[in-house]
């Protein structure tokens, strides 16, 4: 394994590596690392600045600490997985791949992920997320697990407004602030569960190598576009 001291050797030693596994140390704020990134691992120690892992295009980039606003935006492929939490705009445009944080998100988590065929982004965030999470959801899975705030909201206001594909889920079954009418939240039956959600969530917690059956605990309810309301029937299923 390579090792970059960002803070000594600069930004662009980072950018110039292509493929392989990188331990990056020092990060305090840089931008755009990992950027487009195709292939390889990056293992990140520090606190990335905006926009890490945007456009990642198939390579994995490893948080340990938290990251800022706008990472894995625009995402096509890969994994960002974060040991800490995340800021605003998480996943934001996100086309495909997975997106994993322990901890918590902020504003605008998942606003207008997409899917197309087989390709679906998943994004996971461990604890809670704030509001507009999943704004103008055009398809793949946002699972929030609420770990460490069982009982309470986990959602901000407005989650899910304007979605019209795809699916949110939330576990612990307590229904997010201001739903719109324009949604439907329903329970998730056992095989939905089994099917969907259980190999995601087992991969997110082998991921952090945290247990997986307390990431399940409780049930979950999913958020859903209401497909009899007029403005869901503007877009192609996916």
């Amino acid at each position: 394994m390579k090792e970059i001291d960002i803070r000594k050797d600069g930004l662009e030693a980072v950018r110039k590596q292509s493929g392989g596994d990188v331990a990056v140390t020092g990060c305090l704020g840089e931008r755009y690392i990992g950027c487009g990134m195709k292939d390889g691992i990056l293992r990140i120690k520090g606190t990335p600045g905006n926009a890490l892992a945007s456009y990642l295009d198939g390579g994995t980039v490893l948080v340990d600490g938290n990251v800022q606003d706008a990472a894995a935006d625009t995402m096509n492929d890969g994994l960002l997985a974060v040991r800490g939490s995340a800021g605003d705009a998480l996943a934001y445009g996100m086309r495909g791949g997975r997106v994993y944080v322990l901890g918590d998100a902020g504003y605008r988590a998942g606003v207008h992920m997409k899917a197309y065929g087989d390709r679906k982004g998943i994004l996971v965030i461990g604890g809670r997320s704030g509001s507009f999470l999943g704004e103008y959801l055009a398809g793949g899975t946002i699972i929030v697990l609420g770990l460490g705030y069982e009982g309470r909201d986990i959602t901000g206001y407005f989650c899910g407004n304007g979605m019209y594909a795809g699916t949110i889920y939330l576990r612990t079954g307590k229904a997010p602030l201001n739903l719109s009418d324009k949604l439907i939240r329903r329970a998730v039956g056992e095989d939905e569960e089994e099917q969907v959600i259980r190999p995601i969530v087992e991969d997110f917690a082998s991921v952090f190598s945290i247990p997986a059956a307390s990431c399940l605990e409780g049930g979950f309810i999913a958020i859903e576009a209401d497909s009899s309301k007029s403005y869901s029937q503007l877009y192609a299923a996916v």
